[in-house]
């Protein structure tokens, strides 16, 4: 039961937090609710109804499918900033090498004008 005892001293604190916030929403929630405050907000703008028929524009999804790739770039330094003096020389130029590749596809993306909005 001792290697264990962590583990369950995390879920006992979780769920004591998820307690704690759920009483907090609900004595400091909304009182005496109004259609107004019932009201679906975007973004200061009133409802325009379903999604289902709009279509989006395609540079929504560039900039996601960059955010992604980007969000990648990030997840792969954080180890490798750690390890850094582990890896010596070899490790420093393996992520220039990295870094400048991706900076040569932000470069031709930003150069083919995938990153202006019309």
């Amino acid at each position: 039961m001792e290697p264990y005892a962590a583990l369950l001293a995390s879920f006992a604190l979780c769920a004591v937090v998820a307690a704690i916030l759920v009483c907090a929403s609900w004595i400091l929630g909304p009182r005496n609710p109004t259609a107004t405050k019932l009201e679906v907000f975007e973004t200061g703008n009133p409802s325009s109804g379903s999604l289902r028929g709009i279509r989006f524009p395609v540079k929504f999804y560039l900039v996601a499918i960059f955010f992604v790739v980007f969000d990648v770039e990030v997840v792969f330094l954080y180890p490798w900033a750690v390890v850094l003096r582990q890896l010596g020389w070899a490790g420093l130029v393996e992520m220039a090498v990295f870094v400048a590749i991706l900076g040569a596809g932000l470069a031709y993306v930003w150069k083919a004008g995938a990153l202006e909005w019309d």
